[in-house]
């Protein structure tokens, strides 16, 4: 009875912090497991929680972590990629796993919106480093090819380049944990516009059933409500993917009620294991919490990347795949997640937590007669957050233009770096695959000793 004595501020928080996370209840669930034994669960460490980052990146990011709590005074808008991936518990070991669901969650605390954007599965676009294939499979080649952060970094960086989003987080869960948190909450309240008829849906041994939910208000379970969202009733994914976002919403009014019943909580916490994953630390998710707070149902906005966006192709090995009309992509995506103003522009707090998960290796070389420039610019990007590891003269003094050496796979780095130094397009030489100790190298030249790259 204890917790209901204050129950504005658990509805307000806990109920809307689930909304940030959406699908991620148990992370709502630790959440108000810590606000209760706080001086527990700050000293514990959750099983969900994994830094998809090397070992080294991550303990050169714990300044910048513990800056991440002033999102909301600096009102940047945060991208989370949510991620469903048809596994089980009995199937722990049988992976990698394509993701059968991917939603872009957009939080803006400078307008107390949110955005979401269901992706196909079978949308057409270039995986950085491996070509063109499915979206879905970008998860899957991740952690197939031992991909730095594995297949959540992959599908991250995936869907950043098709959109031209940023993606800051990932949560990804699994059919089990999506099941579990669901029945922690004592169910969902769906209303099942039309009637759902299956013939083909899967079973649990690799078989299927015949799947019909009636139309109308219906309550549901973990299991029944993983059914309604994952079913291809209908016209394929684009149906489906508007039931899975109706599933989120539900999760997210159901918490706003408070109906959910608390002795679940530990339970929640010791049996979910490996159903869930983020990236997000929980510093992280209570700063996402404070702003999330502030957002009215009404100013949630979601949409699909719809046949009215993408053309069906049976490509030349004979998938059937769903090539997007990218100026039209573009123009849904502008309008779900704006470019920020330069009022709300990312704050050095988040430009350098981005910075320092790319770890990229940076040397600063002297092309100009200009005593000791070197050193000043390493010292002036040190202090912006990027890794410069040393500095030193370039073998000649006369470069007249500055220039960046691209050896690694380094995006966010490379532009920001670009950006800074007021370095061109042209001027930015790729040269991936070749052997170095540096991920990028500047060279200075006489326009930047001038001025010309500083704007002067």
């Amino acid at each position: 009875m204890e917790h209901h004595a204050e129950p504005h501020p658990f509805r307000r928080i806990l109920g809307t912090f689930a909304m940030v996370i959406l699908v991620a209840g148990a992370i709502y669930s630790a959440f108000l497991f810590f606000t209760t034994v706080r001086a527990l669960v700050a000293r514990a460490e959750f099983p969900f929680v994994e830094r998809a980052v090397p070992a080294g990146v991550a303990q050169r990011r714990s300044a910048s972590e513990v800056q991440v709590t002033q999102l909301v005074q600096r009102k940047e808008r945060v991208n989370i990629l949510l991620l469903g991936i048809d596994q089980r518990d009995n199937e722990a070991d049988k992976g990698p796993w394509r993701t059968d669901t991917m939603i872009l969650v957009s939080i803006d605390p400078n307008t107390n919106s949110a955005s979401m954007l269901s992706i196909p599965r079978d949308l057409w676009v270039t995986i950085p480093g491996f070509g063109e294939n499915r979206i879905n499979v970008a998860h899957y080649l991740g952690d197939a090819y031992d991909y730095p952060g594995g297949g959540p970094a992959l599908a991250k960086k995936t869907v950043w380049y098709a959109l031209g989003v940023p993606v800051h987080y990932y949560v990804r869960i699994n059919f089990t944990g999506f099941v579990k948190i669901i029945d922690a909450m004592g169910g969902l309240t769906i209303n099942v516009e039309k009637p759902i008829h299956d013939d083909k849906y899967p079973d649990n041994n690799f078989g299927t059933f015949v799947l019909d939910i009636p139309a109308g208000l219906q309550h549901m379970d973990g299991e029944r409500a993983l059914q309604y969202a994952r079913s291809r009733h209908g016209s394929s994914d684009y149906d489906r993917m508007a039931r899975q976002q109706q599933v989120l919403l539900a999760i997210r009014d159901k918490a706003l009620s408070l109906d959910i019943p608390l002795s679940q909580i530990p339970t929640i916490l010791a049996t979910l294991g490996d159903s869930i994953k983020t990236d997000l630390t929980l510093e992280e998710i209570l700063a996402l919490a404070e702003t999330a707070k502030k957002i009215d149902r009404a100013n949630i906005r979601y949409a699909v990347l719809d046949r009215s966006m993408t053309t069906t192709v049976v490509t030349a090995k004979g998938a059937m795949v769903e090539v997007p009309d990218w100026d039209k992509v573009r123009q849904l995506v502008n309008d779900l997640f704006p470019a920020p103003s330069p009022s709300t522009a990312p704050s050095p707090s988040l430009v350098k937590a981005q910075l320092a998960a790319e770890d990229a290796r940076i040397i600063v070389q002297n092309g100009t007669l200009a005593v000791d420039l070197a050193q000043s610019v390493s010292a002036a990007l040190r202090e912006q957050g990027f890794a410069v590891m040393r500095y030193e003269n370039a073998k000649r003094f006369d470069y007249a233009e500055t220039l960046l050496i691209v050896y690694a796979d380094k995006p966010y780095t490379t532009q920001s770096l670009a950006a800074a130094l007021g370095i061109k397009a042209e001027n930015i030489l790729n040269r991936q695959g070749e052997s170095t100790e540096a991920d990028l190298v500047v060279i200075l030249g006489r326009d930047y000793a001038q001025g010309a790259g500083r704007g002067q």
